[in-house]
């Protein structure tokens, strides 16, 4: 079994749960309310930067041109294309895609960002493929069980979404899972452990952040924010 293949079984519960989460079912049903739509794009706004900015820290540590050349090209993607199932969503909520941006995150959000920023700082290239790998390889899977399972046509609110990942082929889940797998192969035991773990949290993590936007998670004292 691939390293790859094997931290995808250990993580397979969390999987099943994020499928089976209630604003994923909503996605499947057409039914999930505006405040739940808008406050994940405003979260998932911050978090893609933050995402880009993991991809450029792991250009400064990739020592092939191939590898430097799939983390420019998720830079570019996320830019280009990942804000086309927001719009979906803004659409749906009747809400401009430009009016939420810049917002603070909220707790979750914020936690799985710094969980990411941190292993990227103090680890190497198998680390940030391994705590990267479960938001793509996640959307991919909730796309394609999507299309099986609902079999959308354009007049489904969230076809769009549903659409943008449940029909994509040539993933970037592949390529991570390939050379995620060659570099755990040449790991000590030690370092895989800590990938796997790196994993499952990221995975943990993902969970977390369906749940904050179905239940527009906060943080618990407001405080009134004044200019100096």
């Amino acid at each position: 079994m691939s390293f790859s293949a094997e931290i995808r079984q250990a993580a397979d519960p969390v999987f099943e749960a994020i499928y089976n989460h209630p604003f994923v079912q909503g996605i499947a049903r057409g039914d999930l309310q505006s405040e739940q739509l808008v406050h994940y794009v405003k979260q998932d706004f911050e978090y893609l930067n933050a995402f880009m900015r993991i991809y450029g820290t792991a250009i400064s540590k990739c020592s092939r041109r191939e590898d430097m050349d799939m983390f420019n090209q998720q830079i570019s993607f996320v830019l280009n294309s990942e804000v086309h199932p927001h719009n979906n969503f803004c659409h749906v909520a009747g809400v401009p895609y430009e009016q939420l941006q810049g917002y603070p995150v909220a707790p979750s959000a914020h936690n799985y960002i710094r969980h990411m920023l941190t292993a990227a700082q103090e680890g190497d290239l198998g680390d940030i493929l391994a705590v990267l790998l479960p938001c793509p390889w996640t959307y991919w899977e909730i796309g394609k069980r999507l299309m099986e399972d609902v079999k959308p046509d354009v007049s489904h609110p969230f076809y769009d979404w549903i659409d943008f990942y449940g029909n994509r082929t040539d993933t970037i889940t592949s390529r991570f899972c390939t050379r995620l797998d060659e570099i755990a192969a040449a790991s000590t035991p030690a370092h895989r452990e800590r990938m796997k773990q790196h994993f499952i949290l990221s995975c943990q993590f993902e969970y977390m952040f369906w749940d904050m936007a179905y239940t527009l998670e906060d943080w618990p004292v407001q405080l009134e924010v004044t200019s100096v």
